[in-house]
């Protein structure tokens, strides 16, 4: 299908569509639309609607994904969507991936996220001081990638389309357009499809690239998403480090999807709004110039509505909140504490306090332990699904080795 295209768009007036309590929206044009209207499922379907754009101002991660599938899957074939949301703190695994080999789940169960430096900061110490922490997530997406870390300071973009006018890079070079109109400098779609940033340009033996935004990806036979994160202004850089890094891992081998690590940091941009209307307006540019469809503001005061009204969307939210979504979702992995022949990279040195000769071979299959070897002690594990496992000390009746475990798997006080 052919979309119109413009060269250049300019607004009379800036939208602040993020922030303000009653949303006006400006057209190109300069006149006044209002913008608020109940979210619609019958206008998501509507043929008519080729062109749709959502700013959501909920924080709920599990819904705002449950409303991209839903626009997904009930969006006309031929239209392009664009979906801007930002959630509360989380960490957000991909579809095929294992959150006891992506994440610290002690840290995001203790709810730690408070960093010992200035905000925003990628000079901090990457201390995280987790008693007066806020409640971290944990979402399993349905779209395939790596594992990320959201918070306020982190917009998300995502965009739908047909598959004939999908690539990997075209909606990530629209938010580079956006970034660049901004006065960002040096922002960049790099050969993996993530939208990176060189720094310290006018010097190459100073110059430095980060990542700024990874992207995820859903391909179905009607329709494509592509959404992305965009690093804009978050004040918990420094915790992204601790929270990406399981402690189970130099013992885990896994199938599916392990993330790939890059340093990362901010963008520089304080306020979201500016950076949701540039990317609004190059959207505009691609798909419709003028005669592009005014956002839908999505308030959080709507949600319950919307859950109401819309069972799609409120079947989706009920599975991602759900552990067996979340956990039992998981590939087959295997944990061993020695090398073997299946996985001999070397281990790290086990705790002094764990018996000399302490072996320990386990097979976990949907997240349930379907085989164990080596210490006795284990066989109580067969059957138990990980996320059931609150202490493993009693279920192990071995405080050494069950407090060991605890501290790689997330459980146990905190």
């Amino acid at each position: 299908m052919a979309f119109p295209r413009r060269l250049s768009a300019t607004l009379t007036s800036k939208r602040n569509l993020f922030i303000l309590p009653s949303p006006r929206i400006i057209s190109p044009q300069g006149i006044q639309h209002a913008a608020r209207r109940p979210f619609s499922a019958e206008a998501v379907s509507n043929q008519a609607n080729r062109v749709q754009v959502y700013v959501s101002r909920v924080s709920d991660p599990y819904l705002n994904l449950s409303i991209e599938h839903f626009l997904l899957q009930r969006s006309p074939p031929d239209s392009v969507v664009l979906f801007l949301y930002a959630n509360r703190p989380c960490v957000v695994v991909g579809r095929n991936q294992n959150p006891w080999l992506e994440v610290d789940l002690g840290l995001l169960r203790r709810g730690g996220a408070v960093i010992d430096g200035e905000e925003g900061d990628e000079g901090t110490n990457g201390k995280v001081d987790a008693e007066d922490g806020v409640k971290v997530q944990l979402v399993r997406r349905r779209s395939g990638g790596g594992t990320v870390f959201h918070d306020p300071g982190n917009v998300n973009y995502s965009v739908i389309c047909p598959p004939a006018v999908f690539d990997r890079d075209r909606h990530a070079a629209m938010v580079v357009r956006a970034l660049c109109g901004l006065g960002v400098r040096g922002a960049r779609v790099n050969e993996r499809h993530d939208i990176v940033l060189d720094s310290d340009m006018e010097d190459p033996q100073a110059a430095r690239t980060y990542k700024i935004s990874g992207s995820a990806y859903k391909l179905t036979r009607l329709r494509s998403l592509h959404h992305g994160t965009c690093l804009l202004q978050s004040p918990n850089l420094a915790l992204v480090g601790p929270l990406l890094r399981s402690p189970a891992a130099p013992y885990v081998r896994a199938r599916g999807v392990e993330s790939v690590r890059s340093p990362v940091r901010n963008v520089g941009l304080a306020h979201p709004a500016a950076f949701i209307d540039a990317v609004v307006e190059e959207f505009r540019v691609m798909y419709g110039g003028d005669g592009a469809a005014d956002p839908e503001v999505i308030d959080e005061a709507e949600a319950a509505d919307i859950l109401r009204d819309v069972p799609a969307v409120a079947k989706g939210y009920a599975e991602l909140k759900s552990p067996e979504w979340i956990y039992t979702q998981t590939p087959q992995f295997t944990f061993s504490t020695h090398p073997t022949e299946d996985d001999p990279r070397p281990r790290p040195p086990l705790p002094d306090s764990l018996p000399p000769d302490f072996r320990a071979t386990m097979t976990m299959r949907h997240g349930q332990v379907t085989d164990v070897s080596g210490a006795s002690l284990l066989e109580p594990l067969k059957s138990t699904y990980l996320h059931h496992l609150t202490d493993w000390r009693p279920k192990l009746g071995n405080e050494a080795v069950g407090a060991w475990f605890n501290s790689l798997f997330g459980a146990g006080e905190s």
